[in-house]
C-alpha cells in the first residue's frame, strides 16, 4: 500500500511539473523617449513584420498610457472564418506604459489569447498559429529586450475551457446586446454611436466583413464613473492590452463577451477580495454597450 500512495504521489507530481502555463502578457523592456516615439517606431517594426496597425488611444482618456491595436490576414481570416465567436479574435494589442526611464513595452501573449479564445479549436489551427506567435515575440525581444512574463499565467489545459470559477461564465457564454433587422442595420448603428461618441466612448478600431457579415469594433469605456477611469485604478492599469473592449456583430446581432469572463481572463491574478471591488462593472460595461445599438 505504501508502495501505492508513493507512486500515485509520483505520478501526480510528474503530471503537475509538466503542466505547462501560459502567461497573460509580456514586458519587452523600456524605452527612452516619449509615447509618441516608441509608438511611431512600434509601428514601423510591425509594418516589417507584416502586422497591420489597426487603431490606438489613450486608456482612461489620460496621456501617460496608450494601447495600439494591431492585425495581419491570417488573424482576420481565423476571426471571421471559424465558427462561433471567433471574430472576438481579430486583434491583439500592445501597452505603453510611461514612467520616470521612459515607456515601458507591454503586450497581450498571443498564445494566451489564442488558446482562450479558440479552446479546442486552438489544436485545430496551431500549425496556423505558431509562426504568428513566434513572429510577434521575436519582433517584440528584438526591439525591447529581454522578454518578462506577468499578470499571471493560466495552464494549457484550463485555457481550453477558461472560467475563473463555478458558476462563472465560458469564452463562448456571450450577452446579446440587440437584434437588428440586417447586418447592414447592425454596422451601420453602432458605428454611428461610436463616432458620436455615445456614452462616453470611443471608436478604437473595426473591422467588418461584409461577406461573411460578421464585424467587430474596439471600444474605448471613458465614462468617468463606470468606464475604465473607474475600474483600472482598482485592477491594475499595466494590464491595459486587455483594452479596448469589443463588440462584434454576426448576421443581424450584437454582441459583447461577458465581463465575468472577460475581466477575469485578462487580469487572471486577482484575488476575489478585488473583483469583489468591481462587482457592478461587468454590468456597468453592459449598460455601456447597449447604448451603442440604440
Amino acid at each position: 500500500m505504501k508502495t501505492f500512495f508513493i507512486t500515485l504521489f509520483a505520478a501526480i507530481f510528474s503530471f503537475q511539473s509538466f503542466a505547462q502555463k501560459i502567461p497573460a502578457y509580456y514586458s519587452a523592456g523600456t524605452k527612452q523617449g516619449t509615447i509618441n516615439e516608441v509608438r511611431g517606431e512600434l509601428k514601423a517594426k510591425l509594418k516589417e513584420n507584416n502586422f497591420k496597425v489597426l487603431g490606438g488611444y489613450y486608456p482612461e482618456g489620460k496621456t501617460n498610457n496608450y494601447v495600439l491595436v494591431y492585425t495581419n490576414s491570417t488573424i482576420q481570416m481565423i476571426g471571421y472564418s471559424l465558427r462561433n465567436f471567433a471574430i472576438f479574435s481579430s486583434a491583439l494589442r500592445i501597452g505603453l506604459i510611461s514612467n520616470d526611464k521612459g515607456v515601458e513595452i507591454t503586450y497581450l501573449n498571443p498564445e494566451y489569447f489564442f488558446r482562450g479564445y479558440y479552446m479546442s479549436s486552438y489544436n485545430t489551427i496551431k500549425s496556423k498559429l505558431e509562426p504568428i506567435e513566434n513572429s510577434i515575440n521575436k519582433m517584440f525581444k528584438a526591439y525591447g529586450g529581454e522578454l518578462k512574463p506577468f499578470g499571471g499565467s493560466v495552464s494549457t489545459s484550463d485555457l481550453t475551457k477558461y472560467h475563473y470559477m463555478i458558476g462563472m461564465p465560458y469564452f463562448n457564454e456571450t450577452i446579446l446586446l440587440k437584434e437588428f433587422d440586417s447586418f447592414e442595420t447592425a454596422v451601420a448603428t453602432i458605428e454611428k454611436n461610436l463616432n458620436s461618441k455615445k456614452g462616453d466612448t470611443k471608436l478604437v478600431y473595426k473591422l467588418v466583413y461584409n461577406k461573411s457579415k460578421k464585424a467587430v469594433f474596439g471600444v474605448g469605456l471613458l465614462n468617468k464613473t463606470k468606464g475604465e477611469p473607474a475600474f483600472l485604478p482598482i485592477i491594475g492599469r499595466k494590464n491595459i492590452a486587455a483594452l479596448p473592449y469589443e463588440i462584434a456583430v454576426i448576421n443581424n446581432k450584437a454582441y459583447m463577451l461577458h465581463g465575468r469572463f472577460r475581466f477575469a481572463f485578462y487580469w487572471p491574478d486577482l484575488t476575489m477580495g478585488t473583483f469583489t471591488k468591481i462587482m457592478s462593472t461587468p454590468g456597468d460595461v453592459k449598460d455601456m454597450m447597449e447604448v451603442l445599438t440604440k
